[in-house]
């Protein structure tokens, strides 16, 4: 499901009725959840985005208390509906190159930037009692092995769902989840009840770094936020590490574990192989389910090749 593009005269009527005169309108690449513009108004640039959930932005609001200076989040101005219905934010603009865009020959530069970036979040305050899904007002506590084996089911309750009964008709796709989804939960157990700060989604248009790769610029999309293993966000990198060049050259794992303050907290890489392993496998399983629902068979069958290759692989560390 791509995003619901508005037409330009659309936009122009939304930001009419917004402070200011919004001018130099500019349609934004990226993003699977939602259409963005650029514009001027007031002397500043800012970012008008347009989806289907007002939940979506207010975590992205709600993240603004975790910025820092390796871990910048865009300011949100104002998040509402619009009179036609779709939710929208206005955000401070931030200029940069798309993380996963960094090519080889900056691989060691950003190497040293992502470690940083993973290191910021690991850093964020933890409270061992915090929900799991931080951003949901009735989320419940919950616990992160139960929010792990959640995303092997397909709930109806889930806007992505659907996708078990075609996943299921493919011999080949259903004999490689039922040996994915068997692994993880032998290996869920050897993950700890953290509570570190998990962005998610740290790839796909989500983190924009400067154009030496020298500092991360800024970090936005929220909404698949969780707190939980800080290994989440490294697996989530390592797993799609193939499909772009620069983030593969750079092998960020590497770096968050031989950080500094992840090595002096007593306890923090113990099982770390078979936690890696364990999330790398969920989130290529959880990928098979986005691109059925999404009707993409060319994504689905490089997400189950490389799928394939990491449950051979094993763990990695």
């Amino acid at each position: 499901m791509s995003a619901e593009q508005l037409s330009r005269e659309e936009v122009v009527a939304f930001l009419d009725g917004q402070p200011g005169t919004p001018k130099d309108l500019e349609s934004l690449a990226g993003g699977a959840w939602s259409s963005a513009w650029a514009y001027r108004a007031g002397g500043e640039e800012l970012v008008v985005r347009f989806g289907r959930e007002v939940s979506w932005y207010e975590a992205d609001r709600m993240a603004m208390a975790f910025s820092g200076p390796d871990l910048p989040v865009p300011e949100v101005r104002e998040v509402g509906t619009t009179p036609s219905g779709r939710a929208f934010a206005i955000s401070v603009r931030h200029r940069g190159r798309f993380l996963e865009d960094t090519p080889v020959e900056q691989a060691g530069t950003i190497t040293s930037t992502l470690t940083r970036l993973l290191v910021a979040l690991y850093r964020v305050p933890a409270r061992l009692d915090a929900p799991v899904v931080w951003h949901q007002a009735d989320a419940s506590a919950g616990s992160w092995r139960e929010f792990l084996l959640a995303g092997l089911v397909d709930d109806p309750g889930n806007l992505v769902h659907g996708w078990s009964a075609p996943l299921a008709g493919d011999r080949e796709l259903a004999a490689l989840s039922a040996a994915v989804t068997g692994r993880v939960r032998a290996l869920v157990d050897a993950c700890p009840e953290r509570r570190d700060l998990v962005h998610g989604d740290l790839l796909h248009g989500n983190v924009l770094v400067s154009p030496d790769a020298r500092r991360v610029e800024a970090v936005f999309s929220w909404k698949c936020s969780v707190r939980g293993d800080f290994l989440f966000d490294a697996a989530w990198c390592s797993f799609w590490a193939p499909f772009h060049p620069g983030i593969a050259a750079a092998d960020p794992l590497s770096g968050l574990l031989l950080a500094p303050s992840v090595r002096a907290e007593p306890g923090a890489l113990l099982d770390a192989a078979d936690r890696h392993h364990c999330y790398e496998l969920h989130i290529g399983f959880t990928h098979l389910g986005w691109n059925l629902w999404i009707g993409d068979q060319a994504g689905l069958a490089a997400t189950a090749r490389r799928l394939a290759e990491v449950l051979e692989r094993g763990p990695c560390l």
